[in-house]
């Protein structure tokens, strides 16, 4: 018998959801390939826009580093938050 996962409308093959997944996966990483480790605060505004990356600030869902002459983001966790869906009328997590 072949592994099946049960979603609520259907039924899918492991190994498609697998290579789904995979496939996924591979793109990602091909599409932040070239990404730097680090972005200045000008660069994360021009790629993310402002107001996300000073509410995710904020919010505390992202740090900032700060170094001689200039504010760093990680790359990496601003692509992150990028990608999830957010909701912007609940309240903050609590820290």
């Amino acid at each position: 018998m072949k592994n099946l996962l049960h979603f609520t409308d259907h039924l899918i093959p492991y190994d498609t959801f697998l290579n789904d997944i995979a496939s996924r996966v591979v793109r990602l990483l091909k599409s932040d390939a070239d990404d730097p480790e680090f972005v200045s605060q000008r660069k994360a505004y021009d790629m993310f826009g402002r107001r996300n990356v000073e509410r995710w600030k904020r919010l505390g869902m992202v740090q900032s580093y700060k170094r001689p002459g200039k504010v760093e983001y990680r790359t990496a966790d601003l692509r992150l938050l990028q990608r999830q869906s957010q909701d912007y009328f609940s309240e903050p997590p609590n820290k």
